[in-house]
């Protein structure tokens, strides 16, 4: 039987760590040009400069009625935010994740379906459009098309996906749900890490090892730097809320909805228990990330650790959860020391931003920056110091304190990386390095090259390659006879 062909297509994380796509095309197993299959990995938008926005808005590279199924790796947006831009294209085949990952996405996608058509009506109100009449990407109505297609997925079971295919996913310890995938096809296989955990996430369970493979598409996103260690963990956090409170300020957290949100109240009940900080009122201020904390309260999932119950990411003793409009709004006329926790994490939108227009211009205010801000979001401006941000096409003075606490980033930093990789238990023939600003993807693929001796290439937006098993590594090759 003729070697399938089999070709990888990177649409997304190259290049730029948002809008994770992966296109995997198998060719028929009599390797004749019909009946070829094709598996996106991942769905998720860009995010961050424009010039990565712009292509969420570009025609599909290849007509979306044509992929077979998605299978996805987790639940964050750059990794399922264009699932319903593809439903609207004509894709209608299965999407398969965990139940984890399953549930999270349909409150993610929920949201970001009705965040798109309000930024198309307020385009439209407010005039700062180019375009005559601002249309969304999708609406939610693609949203609930979306959702039927989803198929659950076990832990470290193989499935079955037809034509020789089998995935399987393993725990990534990165968020609740989210997976590494394998897939094995016509003797090949390729494994995609996902966003990979640290060792031990705060809540969750720890992640796992997947089986070794042929072919590994592996993340950067902290490629190129190392997380402080234990001891001084939430230093920064604890003593910019104590400075704050004691000034008459308030403190407001920008914080993705789904585990970061979490974290952040497992850290700031650890804090109070402690006498770190004092005791005040904590506002979730974003009706997404309560949704998710009840998902994350629901133990029959199996996803929390054994020494984590719910009462030690809810139990301070004054929890505000802002629902609705109307109690959002309300918190605007508070001015009493509290801590606001809203989305989005980097400042892109969500109900942070009327926050951030009130507080950013208080010398007296903290804005604690918690987790990774990619290039051109306004997280990343106000990381920098810029002395002001536009928000809602006003430009707001930046007065208040910006602190950054790195601890609560659950992306595994490149100790972690490498470590993942080593427990393969052996030298994939190529290691494609993606999900990471261009320089620190470089130079995370040299310590691969340096530290393990394999393979290691950062491939380019667009670039296909050939995932042909067995090919010999420059190393192993026996000595050129013509000397």
């Amino acid at each position: 039987m003729a070697q399938r062909r089999v070709t990888l297509t990177f649409l997304g994380a190259a290049g730029t760590v948002t809008g994770s796509k992966y296109l995997l095309t198998v060719g028929p197993e009599d390797g004749g040009g019909q009946g070829e299959r094709r598996i996106l990995v991942d769905a998720g938008v860009f995010q961050g400069e424009k010039q990565w926005r712009l292509r969420n808005w570009e025609e599909f590279p290849v007509d979306p009625a044509t992929i077979s199924d998605v299978v996805l790796t987790h639940a964050h947006n750059d990794h399922v935010g264009y699932l319903p831009a593809l439903v609207r294209q004509g894709f209608g085949g299965p999407v398969r994740a965990t139940e984890g990952t399953r549930r999270l996405a349909e409150i993610v996608l929920r949201d970001a379906g009705k965040l798109q058509e309000e930024a198309a009506e307020e385009a439209r109100r407010g005039g700062w459009s180019k375009h005559e009449d601002p249309q969304p990407l999708y609406d939610v109505q693609d949203v609930e098309e979306t959702l039927p297609l989803f198929e659950t997925v076990q832990f470290d079971e193989d499935v079955d996906l037809g034509d020789g295919l089998v995935a399987r996913w393993t725990r990534a310890g990165h968020i609740l749900g989210s997976a590494s995938v394998r897939l094995a096809v016509g003797g090949t296989s390729v494994l995609f890490s996902g966003d990979l955990g640290r060792h031990d996430h705060p809540l969750l369970k720890a992640r796992g090892t997947p089986p070794a493979s042929d072919f590994v598409v592996c993340e950067s996103t902290y490629g190129d730097r190392e997380h402080p260690e234990p001891e001084v963990e939430h230093g920064p956090m604890a003593d910019a809320v104590s400075r704050t409170l004691a000034r008459g300020g308030l403190v407001v957290i920008p914080a993705f909805a789904v585990d970061r949100t979490q974290l952040v109240l497992k850290v700031l009940v650890d804090l109070m228990r402690s006498g770190r900080i004092p005791e005040v009122p904590v506002v979730v201020d974003s009706p997404m990330a309560l949704k998710a904390l009840d998902v994350y309260r629901d133990e029959s999932l199996g996803e929390l650790r054994d020494d984590v119950d719910t009462d030690d990411f809810t139990g301070m003793p004054e929890l505000i959860e802002a629902s609705t409009s109307r109690e959002s709004r309300a918190l605007n006329r508070r001015f009493d020391p509290m801590i606001i926790v809203a989305s989005s994490g980097m400042v892109e939108g969500g109900r942070v931003l009327h926050h951030l227009a009130r507080l950013l211009p208080d010398v007296r205010n903290t804005v604690i920056l918690t987790g990774y801000q990619a290039a051109g979001t306004r997280g990343r401006s106000i990381e920098e110091g810029a002395r002001s941000v536009k928000i809602n096409g006003h430009y707001i003075r930046v007065r208040a304190e910006v602190v950054r606490d790195e601890e609560f980033s659950v992306h595994g930093d490149a100790s972690d990386l490498l470590d993942w990789l080593r427990d393969l238990g052996r030298e994939p023939e190529t290691v494609f390095v993606t999900h990471g600003e261009q320089d620190v993807a470089r130079h995370f693929a040299g310590r691969i090259a340096e530290e393990l001796d394999w393979t290691a290439v950062v491939p380019r937006y667009g670039e296909v390659v050939s995932l042909v098993p067995g090919a010999a590594h420059p190393k192993d090759r026996p000595p050129d006879p013509a000397g």
